[in-house]
């Protein structure tokens, strides 16, 4: 089998040694905060300091189990000396407040998706940050892993030729069988597109640059869920959002993605994305996991290629996008705050369309991240992040 490129790559360098490691304060110490702190406990780039949650008792936990790391109030983070960036992992609902809040401390961010919970809000942050002079990135870092960036790097290597299309595609039966509390993803600001939105549009922004315009339909099947496990099982939940969306993309590069987010749907054999050029064919991984097998098949090539690893962080978990922020030679980070903002606005102006049921414009832009050389992590990691 012919592979598609050399898997030689030159090592992005190690930037924050000479300074010392970026000390992290972590807001919102839930289940998500977990796989970062295990993600975090194996790069010496980084070091937890202190951990904060509206519930004391979470922090206190996190402080227990991690040495060298306080449980502090909030605001005693903020303005704490040893805290360099704060890790927002509150709800969506507080992701905007917490961010303003330690850049009005002087403190860089980097926060779960989303941004935040509307675009408007986003702009608020996004502005904010570049007013202090302060780093901002945003999740999801899957599109940092080895998967995306070697997907990334077949486009780059123009073994595609001109791309010309993508698709993206999720199509899941629903988080009630097994979300003890899946209220959330049936009321507005949830559904199959804000949930797992982002990580598709994050990569096809990373793929072919940023979009212009989004032409967008939704319906939804039922008008409520029956709650599978848990305390709570057999409770029925409403349903007052659409749980199924899918639409057209239109990038500025003029390439078109149709994407097919579903929480009504069984299952399905379609890729999570795949991207057409004029020269070859490309199948990505999953953009909720940092890795997995890359597919080239070439125009009149004997079919699909397992693509070498050449790009993007090896062995990569939640919180490689803490160490990219870390990481100054570039003016900002790739998952950065400015992406993050962009990504929302992409998906805001699909519910729109559909909604309108017309095309609408994409008010907002970026620059289509770096990419990310490939890169050594110092231990395995888990590949997924739900």
């Amino acid at each position: 089998m012919n592979h598609a490129h050399d898997t030689t790559h030159d090592s992005a360098p190690d930037t924050t040694a000479d300074a010392g490691p970026l000390r992290v304060g972590i807001v919102g110490c839930g289940h998500i905060s977990t796989q970062y702190l295990a993600t975090l406990a194996r790069l010496p780039e980084l070091a937890v300091t202190a951990a904060a949650d509206l519930d004391p008792a979470r922090a206190q936990a996190v402080a227990a189990a991690h040495p060298g790391v306080r449980a502090l109030g909030i605001a005693d983070l903020l303005a704490a000396d040893d805290v360099d960036v704060v890790l927002n992992l509150t709800v969506p609902a507080a992701h905007a407040e917490v961010a303003l809040a330690a850049i009005a401390a002087g403190r860089d961010v980097y926060g779960e998706k989303p941004l935040a919970a509307t675009t408007a809000e986003a702009a608020r942050v996004v502005a904010a940050a570049e007013a202090a002079g302060v780093r901002l990135g945003c999740a999801p870092d899957t599109v940092l892993g080895s998967g995306l960036q070697t997907a990334r790097r077949v486009l780059d290597d123009g073994l595609l030729g001109a791309p010309v299309a993508a698709t993206a595609t999720m199509l899941t039966p629903g988080h009630e069988r097994w979300h003890p509390d899946p209220d959330f993803y049936y009321a507005p600001g949830g559904g199959p597109l804000l949930d797992m939105g982002p990580y598709y549009v994050s990569a096809l922004v990373s793929l072919l640059g940023p979009v212009v315009s989004a032409v967008g339909a939704a319906s939804h099947t039922r008008t409520s869920r029956t709650i599978g496990r848990g305390p709570r099982a057999g409770e029925r939940v409403p349903v007052t959002t659409d749980t199924h969306v899918t639409g057209v993309l239109t990038h500025a590069s003029g390439a078109l993605s149709t994407l097919v987010m579903s929480f009504d749907a069984v299952a399905t054999r379609g890729s999570s994305i795949e991207v057409h050029g004029e020269r070859g064919s490309l199948v990505v991984p999953d953009p909720n996991h940092f890795d997995g097998d890359v597919l080239l098949h070439p125009l009149g090539g004997d079919g699909w290629q397992l693509v070498p690893v050449s790009a993007g962080y090896r062995a990569g978990g939640r919180g490689i996008g803490l160490l990219d922020l870390a990481e100054r030679t570039r003016r900002e980070p790739r998952a950065s705050g400015r992406v993050g903002l962009h990504v929302l606005d992409v998906l805001e102006s699909l519910l729109d369309s559909a909604a309108r049921g017309r095309r609408v414009d994409v008010a907002g832009t970026c620059e289509r991240p770096d990419p990310v050389p490939l890169r050594e992590l110092h231990a395995a990691a888990p590949a997924s992040a739900a």
